[in-house]
């Protein structure tokens, strides 16, 4: 290169594909190896069943029964602090409030709160909700990137150096500072999407931040932050707020609440902990499943001239299997689970209320391409791969849609399960502060051969 000639940073040159190329033949591990050595790929032994590395009491995932002495499948079921999700959204539909808020509250601390108890926690979550002065500008509107998660991440750890007390990992020093977390996340990634549009003139050179109401639920806020008029319906914001209570925990042992509890183990802080959280979720395997359905079905409403025809359909899904439909992945996104297999229950929940926000906005004809791909995968999958268990439409199968008709932008996808998410993670940040003591370090198993030292001189 010559000596005035300007280096490009983000060039992929030559020599970055031979070390590549490097990397990729000097780290392949033969798969047979891992069988030989009974090592359980991604923590889950053949059947699907997770590798037990901990226990919890806080929520639980019901996907079989023992029958007769047998384990059986069975219609699967949810639970946080053992309460069956299924009556807690009953009950907090059938009263006409709002549930995220007490939801969290159960997952902290292990009780449904009193109305008394949950004014409280109202109170105290509104206290919490103001950022700290001048961040949006120092911050949010410095460097803005249309990747939410990552500014997520930024904020949060950047909130460590406006904490006092950032390092005291004190329980009620940690409780606050998650509770604060709780309480800031819709705005951390609302006004950052709001920067990003700014940014690239999505919004027509004009930028507006609406401050959070103390008497709007989590929900509410979250709509009224994100429209420039504010305005939302009734159905909108419950339908809202159904999915943060859907989506504030899953057992202990998916990817974001593992990473939870593997970092709070090494003694670190709150903000760490929760941005490496958040470094998960962002992975298209975890949180960012439901983006993935959305493009499918918007590709696939393009490719079907009759969105009412079976035979099309299914042979659309068996296009999409055998690699020659969509993004040629193999994939039906939004089917199966790792751990559901008749059912997963947020799905179950979910599916009455999304056909009643699909008749409030006039698409009654995608909620039916909907339902149909939800009927008719689960037979075309089985006749064209083999599986161990049954499949089933997951919580990302229509909860794409929902944010698609409430009008949020991609972007906010995934933040949005982790306004939610943030829940579960401080509950099972604080679990494993409480219990544990010890860091977690499992185990791996070396197969590389010795080798004798080479001088420099002698190496070819």
């Amino acid at each position: 290169m010559a000596k005035n000639e300007e280096f490009d940073l983000f060039a992929i040159t030559p020599e970055m594909e031979q070390y590549a190329g490097l990397c990729e033949s000097h780290s392949t591990i033969d798969t047979s190896l891992y069988e030989k050595y009974d090592v359980k790929r991604g923590l889950r032994d053949i059947n699907g069943k997770g590798v037990l590395t901990g226990l919890t009491e806080i929520s639980e995932i019901q996907s079989s029964k023992v029958v007769d002495g047998k384990t059986v499948p069975c219609e699967g079921k949810l639970f946080y602090r053992g309460y069956d999700v299924e009556e807690l959204v009953a009950g907090f539909i059938r009263d006409r409030r709002y549930g995220f808020e007490e939801t969290a509250y159960l997952l902290l601390f292990g009780e449904l709160p009193t109305r008394e108890e949950l004014e409280d926690f109202r109170g105290v979550l509104n206290r919490y909700r103001t950022l700290p002065t001048n961040f949006v500008r120092d911050i949010i509107m410095k460097a803005p990137t249309k990747d939410m998660m990552n500014t997520l991440a930024r904020s949060v750890l950047t909130l460590y150096a406006y904490d006092e007390k950032a390092n005291d990992t004190s329980r009620a020093n940690v409780l606050r500072q998650c509770l604060e977390l709780i309480a800031l996340f819709p705005q951390l990634a609302v006004y950052g999407y709001q920067a990003y549009c700014y940014d690239n003139d999505r919004l027509n050179n004009s930028f507006f931040i609406h401050a959070p109401r103390p008497e709007l639920s989590t929900a509410e806020n979250i709509l009224h932050m994100l429209r420039i008029d504010s305005k939302y319906t009734a159905l909108e914001a419950r339908i809202l707020d159904l999915a943060l209570v859907l989506h504030a925990e899953h057992g202990g042992g998916n990817n974001s609440t593992f990473t939870t509890h593997v970092v709070t183990s090494s003694g670190s802080d709150v903000y760490s902990v929760i941005a490496a959280a958040l470094g998960s979720l962002k992975g298209p395997r975890h949180g960012g499943a439901n983006i993935k359905v959305v493009e499918m079905f918007e590709v696939m409403k393009r490719e079907i001239d009759d969105w009412t025809d079976e035979e099309k359909v299914a042979e659309y899904l068996r296009a999409l299997l055998h690699k020659q439909a969509f993004d040629k992945a193999g994939l039906i996104y939004g089917m199966g689970h790792a751990v559901y297999s008749i059912s997963d229950p947020r799905a179950n929940v979910f599916k009455a209320f999304v056909k009643n926000l699909a008749q409030e906005k006039g698409l009654e004809k995608e909620y039916g391409l909907y339902s149909l791909v939800e009927r008719l995968a689960p037979q075309v999958i089985a006749q064209e791969r083999k599986i161990y268990k049954g499949v089933s439409a997951n919580i990302d199968f229509y909860s794409g849609f929902v944010y698609h008709m409430l009008g949020l932008p991609t972007e906010l996808f995934t933040p949005v399960f982790a306004m939610a998410r943030i829940a579960g993670w401080s509950a099972h940040l604080l679990e494993e502060q409480i219990n544990v003591g010890k860091i977690i370090r499992p185990a791996y198993k070396s197969i590389a051969g010795r080798r004798e030292y080479v001088s420099l001189e002698d190496r070819k």
